[in-house]
């Protein structure tokens, strides 16, 4: 039985576990803080299930394993300014930026950028968290505690906003999964539809840009690049190497989930092109307490992660697949009536994006 550690011991971890079992692959999500170190043998293979991580005892053991999985990739996409190099390097389209350094001021940021601009902290930061607006009808000023800490990009008047998983293994194969839209309330990804007829034009193009990225990177596994929609053309927002949420909804719509694809990638076991089941749901909870009810909603597949509940925090998720529209907002309608109030726009917005 190959064996694959993960840095890292949260959901995403847990859900790779889960789809390795099938493979005859033993994956061991690891705690990075714990006082016990991985027993790591020669032939074993590390992977990760975030972009960064402090230095511990742990971290710097399996940092030295040769068998880590595109460990020089971490560290070059978790820092924006690096990954925003990148991405121009390679020539593929992003929001013009800018390194917030010392001798940035606002009013240069204005005329070079435009009149709204986004900060992002170059490390950290995730689902809203690490951003600053500086808008210039209310003269925004950048803060000192930004400079040299921080990226600032173009505000993009994006038409939607979507995601493309790919996959690629040791010789250079590529799967994609289908776009996927998706709804960010608050910077926080809250549910998303895979696959829609009418993003099948922008598919090829999507594929060809990350394509374009696991071939420069030499990389190996599962990659997100979540994407804004301009018109016919697509603008890289953000990277991932890893799993990641948007793609959740394979586990019950796609004959290979990410899960699976990302293990078969780094373990060596062959790659298979997923085929979609059908037209695909996935909404997040977001701090909100267990109901037992949701298992019983026909059609619904819930998966928990078993964390405390705690405001805005993801705690699960639950994913509706099915062949039609009208068994799927059955469903939808049904999940509404057991979810909190604040849900009945996502879920409004779903029925809306199922039908477009």
């Amino acid at each position: 039985m190959s064996k694959v550690w993960v840095l890292g011991h949260g959901q995403l971890g847990a859900m790779l576990q889960h789809a390795a079992m099938p493979l005859s692959v033993e994956v061991i999500p690891v705690d990075i803080d714990s006082e016990q170190l991985p027993d790591l043998q020669a032939d074993d293979v590390v992977t990760a299930e975030r972009e960064q991580w402090p230095t511990t005892p742990v971290t710097e053991k399996l940092a030295k394993h040769p068998n880590f999985i595109n460990l020089d990739v971490f560290g070059r996409l978790a820092d924006r300014l690096t990954q925003k190099q990148l991405l121009d390097d390679l020539g593929l389209a992003t929001s013009p930026w800018k390194l917030v350094d010392d001798t940035l001021a606002a009013e240069q940021v204005y005329a070079e950028l435009g009149e709204r601009a986004l900060m992002k902290r170059r490390t950290g930061g995730y689902d809203g968290r690490g951003q600053f607006w500086l808008k210039q009808s209310e003269n925004t000023q950048i803060p000192d505690d930004w400079r040299n800490e921080a990226i600032v990009e173009q505000g993009i008047n994006f038409d939607e906003e979507m995601a493309i998983v790919g996959v690629r293994d040791r010789e250079g194969k590529k799967f994609f999964y289908p776009l996927t839209l998706t709804l960010q309330l608050n910077g926080v990804l809250t549910a998303s539809v895979a696959p829609l007829a009418r993003l099948d034009k922008l598919q090829p193009k999507a594929e060809a840009m990350l394509g374009k990225l696991l071939d420069g990177l030499d990389y190996v596994g599962v990659m997100a690049m979540e994407c804004f929609r301009v018109g016919d053309e697509l603008i890289v927002n953000e990277l991932a190497p890893r799993v990641h949420n948007t793609a959740h909804w394979t586990q019950a719509g796609a004959s290979v989930s990410q899960f699976e694809s990302h293990i078969r990638a780094v373990a060596g076991v062959p790659l298979a092109k997923p085929q979609v089941k059908g037209l695909n749901v996935m909404i997040n909870l977001l701090g909100t307490p267990h109901d037992e009810r949701w298992w019983a909603i026909s059609g619904a597949e819930p998966y928990w992660y078993g964390k405390e509940v705690r405001e805005g925090r993801k705690v699960g998720h639950i994913t509706f697949t099915h062949s039609g529209d009208k068994k799927l907002i059955q469903g939808l309608d049904e999940l509404k009536a057991l979810l909190p109030e604040r849900y009945e726009e996502v879920i409004d917005w779903v029925e809306t994006a199922v039908q477009s």
